[in-house]
């Protein structure tokens, strides 16, 4: 790998693994709040009003900033990735305009409506105008997720005669068979982060001894979501990304599993460390037969191992693809473990006086952060050395025109930039939780 390609593929990688931590927050917030705002008309609660709008002040903040951190992203397709866009851009050019266009305006005027409408708009007209805002965010995921399946999957497209695609069907593109399940289990993720940072709040706050009716009901509100989703992302979603990848990607799901040797009765490593030069898993503890019956439903089914692909065919970075994927799965089973003890305790009426669990549970919200970033490391590396797989590879889509220092330059310039951003974010994110949920219309507390 030359030092541009080597540059650029850390520039993009950067970018993206910063960004993404405020979106996934963003839409895991955005059915919270209509979930909080939806009780309190029901309910005539005001606790549950304002607490909508104290998440919403929260939104309204990390999506300010998963702005300014996404629109960097596109200018990098015309900068370090030319001849990606060159080759790709006649139909992913589709999906990302459609994010734009549709989703994104939506959710941001409906996001200006409810944090500063809500005494115009009434009640019911507050509720609508968060439910659009969580329409939005998740539709603006979808078209997002669309892209990426494309080029994990790319369907309904036709070569040009200058050796570039174009779209030939938006329904396939939109209805690619690998979208629903990878879908779901994105947005799955992200309800986990959102109700694990809500939780975490209200364990602070029940910790501190302040706001604690409004702690006690962001932790019930956490553990009962965070629950479901949490279950949900292991199975049907996990479950159901983990056969499509076997399907149309026999080497990515090889690479994940550490299986360098094709098996019938295939097992599944709890844990082991790939060796790439005996290409082999040391020290591995593993259940017999389980990868088979998960992959096929079958105990004695063969699963491709590595051995039967090309060696330039392979993901890249196996062992980082392995220990992302098991990092990925190793904290999803901790969420369920967490959430499970957090609904055990809430149901013996114990949870609010818990210290050590509320100790924990305050102290469990980076994890989903970080097993989410895992989760698009392991689809990404699974790719490699594919950019679009089996038509574009990654060695042939970056610029030719931006060298390895020009590259490098902007990298430095983006950390020291991207830092800034975060302390500032943080700084502003701890002065809104210190304030806490205020009584009373949003218009009469900011007067």
């Amino acid at each position: 790998m030359d030092d541009a390609l080597l540059i650029h593929r850390l520039h993009f990688a950067f970018t993206a693994t910063y960004h993404y931590i405020f979106p996934q927050l963003t839409m895991g917030l955005a059915l919270l709040i209509v979930v909080f705002k939806g009780m309190a008309i029901t309910r005539k609660d005001e606790v549950l009003n304002s607490s909508a709008r104290f998440w919403a002040r929260i939104f309204g903040l990390n999506f300010a900033v998963g702005v300014v951190t996404g629109i960097p992203l596109e200018f990098q397709f015309g900068t370090s990735w030319a001849r990606f866009s060159t080759f790709a851009g006649g139909v992913i050019g589709q999906t990302l305009a459609m994010e734009g266009m549709f989703a994104f305006f939506l959710e941001s005027s409906f996001l200006g409506l409810f944090l500063f409408g809500e005494k115009r708009l009434g009640q019911v007209g507050h509720f609508i105008a968060g439910l659009l805002v969580f329409l939005g965010s998740w539709l603006s995921a979808y078209f997002i997720v669309a892209t990426n399946a494309w080029m994990q999957h790319p369907v309904g497209y036709a070569m040009a005669a200058d050796g570039s695609v174009y779209l030939t069907s938006y329904w396939d593109l939109l209805l690619n068979s690998w979208i629903g399940w990878q879908y779901l289990h994105t947005m799955a993720g992200a309800v986990v982060t959102g109700s694990f940072v809500v939780a975490s709040v209200g364990a602070y706050y029940a910790l501190a001894q302040k706001h604690t009716d409004y702690g006690r009901l962001f932790m019930r509100t956490g553990i009962v979501t965070g629950i479901i989703a949490s279950v949900f992302v292991i199975f049907p979603t996990g479950d159901g990304q983990g056969k499509n990848v076997a399907l149309y990607q026999p080497p990515t799901l090889a690479a994940m599993e550490g299986l360098f040797e094709t098996k019938e009765g295939a097992p599944l490593v709890i844990i082991g460390q790939p060796d790439m030069d005996k290409l082999r898993l040391d020290n591995p503890i593993h259940v017999p037969k389980l990868l088979s019956f998960l992959t096929y439903n079958r105990w004695n089914a063969r699963v491709r191992g590595l051995d039967t692909v090309p060696r330039e065919n392979w993901p890249d970075n196996v062992p980082l693809l392995y220990y992302s994927y098991h990092i990925m799965v190793g904290l999803g089973s901790l969420f369920v473990s967490i959430m499970l003890l957090g609904a055990y305790l809430l149901w013996r009426k114990k949870l609010y006086t818990a210290r050590p669990f509320l100790w924990v549970l305050m102290l469990s919200f980076p994890f989903p952060f970080i097993a989410n970033t895992a989760g698009w490391l392991t689809a990404e590396l699974g790719r490699q050395p594919w950019l679009v797989y089996e038509l574009l590879r990654t060695a042939h889509g970056s610029s030719t025109m931006v060298s390895a220092g020009n590259g490098l330059f902007t990298l430095l310039g983006f950390l020291g930039l991207y830092f800034v951003i975060g302390v500032l974010f943080l700084f502003l994110v701890i002065r809104i939780l210190n304030q806490g949920p205020v009584h009373g219309s949003y218009v009469a507390a900011n007067r």
